[in-house]
């Protein structure tokens, strides 16, 4: 019989993401991130290659980030309904994790896998940061993708790319429970 964990599988069936602008101070400190940090780094990883790495954003980069937001969206001639957002998950923030997929060349492991282990590390360390007391969220949006919005704002290299901005911080409100998927519509059972 395999040994439970009751309350580790009760915060599974419960966990629920906090909206990133509903987020405020205090923020964890240097020693409280870097124990979410190891637990997120705690993912499965095909190969132990670690295709992934973090970039902790805090103090001034951050409107520097949201300024930045504001160049690239002039540059790219983003809708400018879509401006406010992408800017103000940066000025309004206090403290972003960059998780950073960084794939390794490998004959045996599969870039895409190497992906996934970089999304498994932003699941880990939201569900750290959450089971820790802190509120969380997991944001892209459009300046994730934009090769110079990362190279220049957060200095990825060319084969890096964002795998997700885990924003961290103390929630200001619970959100209502949301709706979640029907098990039975998403599983398929094969038996033979």
């Amino acid at each position: 019989m395999p040994t439970a964990n009751p309350a580790a599988l009760d915060f599974l069936l419960t966990r629920r993401s906090r909206p990133a602008k509903t987020l405020t101070g205090p923020v964890p400190d240097r020693a409280q991130l870097e124990i979410l940090l190891t637990a997120a780094a705690r993912t499965p990883d095909h190969g132990k290659l670690e295709p992934w790495r973090f970039v902790v954003l805090t103090g001034a980069a951050l409107p520097r980030l949201a300024k930045l937001v504001d160049t690239r969206a002039a540059a790219l001639n983003i809708d400018a309904d879509q401006i406010p957002k992408a800017r103000s998950a940066f000025a309004d923030a206090q403290l972003i994790v960059a998780v950073i997929s960084a794939p390794v060349i490998s004959a045996k492991i599969p870039a895409i896998e190497q992906t996934y282990s970089a999304g498994a590390v932003c699941l880990s360390l939201l569900n750290a940061a959450l089971a820790a007391g802190w509120g969380a969220n997991w944001l892209t949006g459009w300046a994730s993708h934009d090769r110079t919005f990362i190279e220049t704002g957060l200095g990825l290299a060319p084969h890096e790319t964002i795998a997700g901005f885990i924003h961290i911080g103390t929630e200001t409100t619970t959100p209502p429970e949301r709706p979640r998927p029907d098990i039975s519509a998403k599983t398929t059972w094969i038996d033979a």
